[in-house]
């Protein structure tokens, strides 16, 4: 049976919350996050956005590949996320909910295959699906010899 398939980010602290983080594609550009303000100095997005970004990204995707697998004109869908922050019985923030609101082009609207893929296209989402099903996490502490502070997961 063949690996599945994976993937590896790094990140480095840049200072106080801010990190680079590196992707493992060699022409990616390097990202810079940071926390909102009053922790960090919003010099990037925050993990909460980036998960946000990251749905909205893999539903818009996934809906062109459907309706298109061919050349999609640019700018054929514009997607807008909103992220609602909540607190859980502990009184943590966490993300409580992420809406998509995407807007297609009239040319997309027309496309023959639209409403087949309306019905299928979330369902193929990577991302969506995996923060809907719930996604194990699992980590690992070192110290800079290796030795394991701690492990969860």
């Amino acid at each position: 049976m063949a690996e599945a398939p994976r993937f590896e980010i790094v990140l480095k602290h840049v200072r106080d919350y801010e990190f680079n983080v590196t992707f493992d594609w060699a022409d990616a550009e390097t990202l810079l996050v940071d926390e909102p303000a009053p922790l960090g100095r919003e010099q990037g997005p925050n993990a909460a956005r980036l998960v946000a970004a990251a749905a909205g990204n893999c539903l818009s995707a996934s809906l062109m590949f459907c309706i298109a697998k061919s050349q999609v004109p640019g700018e054929s869908v514009v997607t807008h996320v909103t992220g609602r922050m909540e607190r859980n019985e502990k009184g943590r923030l966490r993300i409580g909910r992420i809406d998509v609101d995407m807007t297609v082009c009239d040319p997309l609207t027309e496309a023959v295959k639209m409403k087949r893929c309306l019905a299928l296209f979330e369902d193929f989402c990577i991302v969506t699906s995996s923060l809907r099903e719930g996604i194990p996490v699992g980590v690992t502490v070192r110290d800079a010899a290796g030795e394991v502070l701690h492990k969860n997961g």
